[in-house]
């Protein structure tokens, strides 16, 4: 049986704040922060395509309804959206209204793209860090997937999600609170996952997604290990709040957002993309059953506002990077 080396029950993070959100870790002791700061009741909206300049998308415009704002963990975009229930423009933003969408993201309904599909896990937990993800998904210049968000809070399960044709990617995001909360969460159709990448699908966990991807009583699906970086040996930080690291993206050194996320070690047929300054595995590829497996420490879809919230540098868009791992984890 292969060891877990998580020092600590890691808390995938994004603090949702009522200013704003954040993507990262924490420890099995949730912060004062966490426990006391406000709480928002609402999803914050995701970051237009227009300000990240490494996005395909130029435009973006507004939605109008409650049933398709940001409020209700959507953004707008552009593009056309159309079904059952209230209509938005999406086309690398978010929507919760059902329906039939053609590009960009929704939170469930029937699809009608050629497009390959990808879902995000999206409930109370993940919130903002589940819009971020999509955001960065929806965007990838290459593939131009359509994105549906799935969960307990969309009109899409996760179980009937990955049953879709053209579903390609089920991608678990960072969230708020310790794994073993998380995989309660989603422990139910945790056979459909590993099936769906067993089979030949792609599996995308940040933070968060990539504990829960190695955890023997979680999905289970990275065979190798997992440690708390800031834990380990040489780590470039010690602290577990956000913070802006140093990672070596194929050799050359990028500054990422960070929040106590996950190191691995090994793997099936285990393809680097990037590490830490100490050697470990910061974004790593691997195979399971027909499928592959793509985890990621630090946060490479975070847009400008995680950053300002928390009083931290901004060094550019690191959506290239994200880019780059999905396409690699799609070949």
């Amino acid at each position: 049986m292969k060891s877990t080396t998580v020092a600590l029950i890691v808390v995938f993070g994004c603090l949702l704040y009522a200013l704003g959100c954040s993507g990262g870790g924490g420890t099995s002791q949730p912060s004062a922060a966490q426990t006391n700061g406000p709480q928002p009741t609402n999803v914050p909206s995701s970051p237009s395509a227009s300000s990240d300049p490494t996005s395909p998308s130029s435009s973006s415009s507004s939605s109008s309804g409650a049933s398709g704002s940001a409020a209700n963990g959507g953004s707008s975009g552009s593009g056309t959206t159309s079904g059952s229930g209230s209509s938005t423009s999406s086309s690398g933003g978010t929507t919760s209204s059902g329906g039939t969408t053609s590009g960009g993201t929704t939170g469930g309904g029937t699809t009608s793209s050629s497009q390959p599909i990808a879902l995000v896990y999206h409930d109370a937990s993940t919130d903002c860090c589940s819009q971020a993800l999509a955001t960065l998904i929806a965007n990838d210049p290459k593939y131009k997937f359509q994105v549906i968000l799935v969960g307990p809070d969309e009109s899409t399960s996760v179980p009937t999600g990955l049953a879709m044709p053209g579903v390609a990617i089920y991608a678990q995001p960072g969230g708020n609170g310790d794994y073993q909360t998380a995989y309660k969460a989603e422990k139910a159709w945790a056979g459909d996952i590993q099936a769906f990448v067993s089979n030949g699908g792609r599996y995308l966990g940040v933070c968060m997604g990539g504990y829960l991807a190695e955890v023997p009583d979680a999905f289970d699906l990275f065979t190798g290990d997992t440690e708390e970086y800031t834990t380990t040996s040489g780590a470039s930080t010690q602290s577990t709040n956000d913070t802006v690291i140093p990672i070596l993206w194929r050799g050359v050194t990028r500054m990422m957002y960070f929040q106590d996320g996950v190191a691995f070690s090994g793997g099936t047929n285990a393809e680097v993309i990037a590490t830490y300054t100490n050697g470990l595995g910061a974004a790593v590829i691997t195979t399971y059953g027909n499928g592959k497996v793509g985890v990621l420490g630090p946060h490479p879809e975070a847009p400008q506002s995680w950053y300002s919230d928390y009083g931290l540098t901004y060094p550019g868009s690191t959506a290239d990077l994200g880019y780059d791992f999905i396409e690699t984890l799609m070949q």
